[in-house]
């Protein structure tokens, strides 16, 4: 039964604090009333890091170990000193989204069951010029923390190098993030060029250990996630807590104390003892406003040197100048040959047909799933490439993804027994409003006679199940649910 809600008076506002002893860390007993005196705590930093800027809302209403889904629009009975503002996407759509402003905007968030805060990187009184470049320090899997921090370092030095400052912090989940405050000068793309060229320099430096690599089969290493500077992208910000097992918090940091950090010392217990005896070390950054002048030009000497730009995250239009949106593995052309007026026409026929193909196979997965029968991926019609992926599951949730891995494992213990960590791809795939996650695996390192073929996915979720179409890029409509049938109507079964 629901405990009685709690009213806090947070600097003469009241926030209602619904179901208080929710548990929403049980491996520690944390509650939801325990994440809300949380982050009061920390509410200084926390603003540094998301104040005055609008937010994604990440809605974990059922704790950390449920499903989350993100909510753009602000919800409508919302109190009346909470801001909004309205957004417009690369999709076409807009949203009015939150603004928090105070602590007690952090206890309205938190009680509607968001774990970490998710803010853009503009401010709300100028949503076309970002403020803040984000360096995503994103490992590979297998890589050690120690060479995240390595690359954390090379990145300072880069930053240095261009007369920029760079604000540590750990991510509270894989990596390491970096934040640069900017003059609001320039766009998203200018900025997100600027993070390519960053990311490309840190690259130069440490050859070895970090890579600017976009696909998957290229990187090696920690990945500079550039792409986490285009519009409507967003990242965890400092002193979110993030939702595992041990209330593990994106902690800010000061430079020396990079190279020793580990990642499990801060959490939700130990952070804000933390905070009240040194205080917050990214303070400051509000003062170490820098300019771009100096990464658009080293981004233009990568231009005139033949490094163009990188590939954008694929639910963005193909951009001007960008390389062919294809794989390595399977480019058959050219990259001038993917630019002409042809090309995009042809671009623009293939979307279509993939509309086609799309509402095909929905059909006949809907059959066969009502027939009891299992499915495989769902076939592009594009050429197979030359690299020997897999894909094993799908599922809602990254857990029940792993557990489908794990039972193939126990299927082919002696091509599980080569693959090597970096084989194993784990990706979180943006749907409707929350992720779901699906494994592949890469099987390179598998002798060939002893690759398993592509089977039936274990789980096979379906993403857009509950909905009338699937999303796409420049869709202004958005599907509605699907209708559940009535007693008497003609999809009642009878």
């Amino acid at each position: 039964m629901a405990r009685p809600a709690e009213s806090l008076s947070i600097d003469g506002r009241e926030v209602t604090i619904t179901n208080p002893q929710k548990v929403f860390f049980p491996e520690i007993g944390a509650t939801k009333l325990d994440l809300v005196q949380y982050y009061l705590a920390v509410a200084p930093g926390a603003l540094v890091g998301a104040g005055g800027r609008p937010m994604a809302l990440k809605r974990f209403v059922n704790g950390a170990t449920g499903e989350a889904f993100f909510q753009k629009r602000a919800p409508e009975n919302r109190p009346d000193w909470l801001r909004v503002v309205t957004l417009s996407f690369p999709s076409g759509r807009t949203a009015d989204e939150i603004v928090v402003d105070d602590a007690a905007g952090l206890a309205w968030v938190v009680n509607l069951g968001c774990i970490d805060l998710n803010p853009h990187p503009v401010r709300a009184d100028d949503l076309d010029h970002p403020d803040e470049l984000r360096v995503d320090l994103d490992p590979v899997p297998g890589v050690p923390w120690s060479q995240i921090r390595e690359v954390a370092m090379v990145t300072k030095e880069a930053l240095e190098a261009v007369g920029l400052v760079g604000w540590p912090k750990t991510s509270g989940s894989r990596g390491i993030h970096v934040n640069v405050r900017i003059e609001r000068r320039w766009t998203y793309p200018e900025v997100r060029r600027a993070a390519l060229a960053l990311a490309r320099d840190v690259e130069r430096r440490a050859p070895t250990l970090a890579t600017s690599k976009w696909w998957k089969e290229e990187r090696h290493g920690v990945f500079l996630d550039y792409n986490q500077n285009a519009k409507d992208r967003t990242v965890a910000s400092a002193y979110s807590v993030r939702p595992l097992p041990d209330a593990r918090v994106s902690t800010p940091l000061a430079w020396h104390e990079v190279p020793d950090c580990e990642p499990e010392d801060f959490t939700i217990r130990t952070v804000p003892e933390r905070f009240t005896r040194i205080g917050d070390p990214g303070a400051g950054i509000d003062a170490a406003v820098g300019s771009l002048d100096a990464l658009l030009e080293l981004s233009r000497r990568d231009e005139a040197a033949g490094r163009g730009d990188a590939p954008w995250p694929p639910n963005y239009r193909k951009q001007a100048g960008e390389p062919p949106r294809v794989q390595p593995s399977r480019q058959r052309r050219a990259d001038a040959e993917y630019d002409t007026p042809e090309a995009e026409a042809q671009r623009e026929k293939a979307r279509a047909a993939m509309e086609r193909r799309f509402s095909a196979e929905l059909e006949r997965r809907q059959a066969a799933k009502a027939a009891g029968v299992g499915t495989t991926p769902t076939p592009t019609g594009r050429r197979r490439s030359n690299v020997p992926v897999i894909e094993i599951s799908r599922a809602k949730t990254k857990a029940e993804a792993l557990e489908g891995f794990e039972r193939w494992k126990t299927r082919h213990p002696e091509a599980a027994g080569h693959l090597e960590p970096a084989d194993v791809l784990v990706d979180g795939m943006r749907g409707r409003s929350s992720l779901w996650y699906r494994v592949r695996v890469n099987l390179t390192h598998v002798p060939e006679s002893q690759r398993p073929p592509q089977e039936p996915l274990d789980p096979d979720y379906d993403p857009w199940a509950e909905y009338e179409w699937p999303d796409r890029s420049g869709q202004l409509e958005r599907a509605p649910r699907r209708r559940r049938p009535t007693a008497g109507s003609p999809d009642e079964p009878g």
